[in-house]
């Protein structure tokens, strides 16, 4: 069933390089969104190249803004209090 696949890969994301449930672009996109996040990581030429290989610049400019966007998320919903409504359950690490 899709959604026990995709349950676990949330279970899975916090070790997603170890996690044998992802396929290679769900690998690429966590490795992006990865990159991106990290204070002081760039977004390498190689790394490029391989998304171009991967997605199309459609995709690659879509899969950014959501990364951005969680990204935004991040800072800006604990900054003003803004608390989880429980819609996604996370697994404890």
């Amino acid at each position: 069933m899709e959604g026990d696949d995709g349950q676990a890969k949330v279970a899975a994301a916090a070790n997603w390089r170890e996690s044998q449930v992802f396929e290679s672009a769900e690998r690429l996109a966590l490795e992006y969104a990865e990159t991106i996040t990290i204070t002081g990581e760039q977004v390498d030429d190689a790394l490029f190249e391989r998304l171009k290989r991967a997605f199309t610049e459609a995709q690659i400019v879509e899969l950014t803004a959501a990364i951005a966007f969680e990204n935004f998320r991040s800072k800006f919903n604990p900054a003003l209090g803004v608390e989880g409504q429980g819609f996604c359950l996370i697994p404890e690490r």
